[in-house]
């Protein structure tokens, strides 16, 4: 395994995972599941890993539990948020400025800190970090990644470059979007016309 330029065996590095972001992308543009070892795996590339955190969102169903455990079991520390429900209906579990201040933190410890997210929201963690003398390198899906993540990174990864790799296909995920597509076509035509 060939390392890219300015990577060498004896770098420390720290994996931040913005789970929601990885997942919806995943799920939005492959109808499939990230696998996050792998992910890991890619961002160390043969260096020394210091620490992983996945930022993960829990519901009151408590349903993720599993995949939470699943994480841990491979080594990945999560940093666990309760979805808070608002009036109305309206959710919202934002992990942004936790993993900017966990990786400014260990920044202190590491020679490269990787943002696993394309969310532009991370440019001024990403400008930070570099101004305190760290390789920073982002991982994620290249059409939903901020350009200017990518220009700041000192190293991108494109998950969709390999996404027999970074991705796994559930039965379930498949299963949910056949369902609508039978129940479009279950529906009697009314009208040609949309009002």
């Amino acid at each position: 395994m060939t390392l890219p330029q300015m990577q060498h065996r004896e770098q420390r590095v720290a994996v931040f995972i913005d789970v929601q972001n990885m997942y919806h992308s995943a799920r939005n543009l492959h109808n499939a599941r990230v696998n996050f070892k792998a992910i890991v795996d890619e961002a160390v590339a043969g260096r020394k890993l210091i620490r992983s955190f996945a930022y993960v969102v829990r519901t009151k169903t408590g349903e993720e539990k599993a995949f939470f455990d699943a994480l841990t079991k491979e080594g990945i520390e999560t940093r666990i948020k309760d979805l808070q429900e608002f009036y109305g209906g309206a959710k919202k579990a934002d992990w942004d400025v936790g993993m900017a201040i966990d990786a400014v933190r260990t920044a202190d410890i590491v020679d490269t800190i990787v943002i696993v997210s394309g969310d532009g929201d991370f440019v001024p963690l990403l400008d930070y970090l570099k101004g305190r003398g760290r390789r920073v390198e982002v991982v994620a899906f290249g059409r939903t990644t901020s350009q200017r993540m990518r220009e700041q990174a000192d190293d991108f990864t494109d998950i969709e470059e390999s996404p027999q790799r970074f991705l796994m296909r559930s039965r379930k995920l498949i299963e949910q979007t056949r369902q609508p597509r039978r129940r479009a076509a279950e529906k009697p035509e009314i009208s040609s016309v949309e009002s």
